[in-house]
């Protein structure tokens, strides 16, 4: 019931089916090689054309399975493995036309109905199958291309819009936590939301957090904050004109009519008249402290804060411009504070024990240390940043093996609520980190990909360990040496 065609050329696959035809789900080439005594490098390119000719004839969710003699794709999984520059290279080549190793598995004649291996043209040598591995390639992301975003919000009444900063614009409004989201940010975050109603009266306000924050944080570098400046939807009308209501509109960026000196601290310029100051929330720790300071706060309750914050940082693996915060808040009276501190950190710990033990099958370590025994070079962007924001008293950190990550933060502070002094407590976690540590995600990078291969592989309200969907990826190493006077 197949279709068989003879002498197709598989590096120009297009031209031997009509359009209607060239969306092959499975295209297989076992043991490609360029006949006689071909070197690795005709080879390589064989399997180079080969790649692009299938990009255009291959779906979108196709696969392409390559079976290579054992050491020749130059991958780990060969055993024994060649030196890269005595192989086929094949991760490397296929990634020239946009493709990713998925899986690799052996290479087994005996379990393919009518399979024999017949070596070059039929000759009587035949390849060697023992140890030959098959290739899994599957379609990679496209270099994203970012165009300009705006954004709309409401801010004081007003539609407004902003341009977002180029390093945010595949990050903003992603909508992670949202309810009908599967993403596993929003599942850590209900899970430890319920283990923690369980001790404590809990309420969520999170409806009330505005993207924009306006002020002053003190001791907050302003090179850290992604600075706003904010337009009108709408031309303000005479009247509103008149009674100075448009600078209320148009405010201040760090790069518009003003600069900073080599501390960081804002010069406003000559002749510039500056309404407000607006930027991304580097924190939802000041909106906390607002909320506590109006008065629309239950003492005894924990109120819960979640949402997206933003900070320029340097990026690493485990330092990222944006991340999910999520902040407790409980007042309690003065003396007590203590034991609301350890009743809060015991149940965050046996929550997040719980999850990892879950998802991993092992314990992890999750210690609360004083602030003051921590070196600053200890810290991570998170923590170094909560640190500069508020006097902290302890850290969470959340220890797998030798290394150690700070994953969240504890503080107190006084305030005279309802004419009786308490003592409110603080605490803020990083939901991304978590997520990472817990289902052992490498790189921050992913937990924001538009790659729908990794959200398939979390159910809603489930935490899984994540496989890569990208095996052995290349990497280049490359020095570079300067001559100078």
């Amino acid at each position: 019931g197949a279709e068989v065609l003879f002498s197709v050329d598989c590096t120009k696959l297009k031209d031997y089916f009509l359009p209607e035809k060239r969306e092959f789900d499975c295209i297989y080439f076992n043991f490609p090689h360029c006949g006689r005594k071909a070197g690795v490098v005709k080879n390589r390119e064989l399997l180079a054309q080969f790649f692009r000719g299938s990009a255009e004839v291959l779906t979108a969710e196709g696969e392409i399975h390559v079976a290579l003699c054992n050491g020749q794709g130059g991958t780990p999984a060969d055993q024994p493995r060649r030196e890269w520059h005595n192989s086929w290279q094949i991760v490397a080549v296929a990634a020239g036309a946009g493709f990713i190793l998925s899986n690799v598995h052996p290479f087994k004649a005996d379990t393919i109905h009518g399979y024999k291996c017949t070596g070059y043209r039929g000759q009587d040598k035949s390849f060697c199958v023992e140890g030959a591995l098959n290739h899994i390639f599957t379609r990679s992301m496209p270099l994203p291309y970012f165009k300009p975003m705006i954004c709309e919000i409401e801010l004081e009444s007003r539609k407004v819009s902003f341009q977002v900063p180029e390093v945010l614009v595949d990050k903003i409004n992603r909508g992670f936590l949202e309810l009908n989201s599967n993403h596993p940010v929003r599942t850590i975050k209900e899970k430890l939301t319920a283990e923690l109603s369980q001790a404590f009266p809990l309420q969520n306000i999170d409806y009330c957090l505005s993207l924009l924050h306006q002020g002053h944080l003190n001791g907050v570098c302003h090179s850290n904050i992604f600075w706003i400046i904010l337009s009108p939807e709408e031309t303000p009308s005479t009247e509103e004109m008149s009674n100075g209501l448009a600078n209320a509109v148009l405010f201040s960026h760090v790069d518009f009519c003003r600069d900073t000196d080599k501390n960081g601290r804002v010069n406003v310029q000559e002749g510039c008249h500056i309404s407000k100051q607006y930027y991304l929330r580097p924190s939802l720790l000041p909106y906390a402290q607002a909320i506590v300071q109006r008065g629309a706060f239950l003492p005894g309750t924990l109120h819960v804060l979640s949402g997206p914050v933003f900070r320029k940082c340097l990026i690493t693996p485990y330092s990222m411009p944006v991340f999910h915060e999520m902040v407790f808040v409980c007042a309690v009276t003065r003396g007590t504070e203590n034991s609301c501190i350890q009743m809060l950190v015991n149940n965050i710990k046996t929550s997040i024990h719980s999850l990892h033990q879950t998802v991993s099958g092992f314990k992890v370590n999750i210690n609360l240390r004083e602030a003051t025994s921590f070196e600053t070079t200890e810290l991570n962007d998170f923590a170094a940043f909560e640190s500069q924001l508020s006097k902290i008293q302890y850290f969470i950190c959340m220890e797998i093996d030798t290394s150690g990550s700070c994953v969240g933060i504890i503080r107190t502070a006084h305030y005279e609520l309802v004419s009786s002094e308490l003592v409110v407590v603080f605490a803020s976690l990083n939901l991304d980190l978590l997520a990472m540590l817990i289902c052992g995600i490498s790189d921050w990078r992913m937990l924001w990909t538009s790659d729908t291969r990794f959200l398939c592989q979390f159910p809603r309200g489930e935490l899984r360990l994540f496989k890569s969907f990208s095996l052995y990826p290349p990497s280049y190493v490359h020095d570079v040496s300067f001559w100078v006077p």
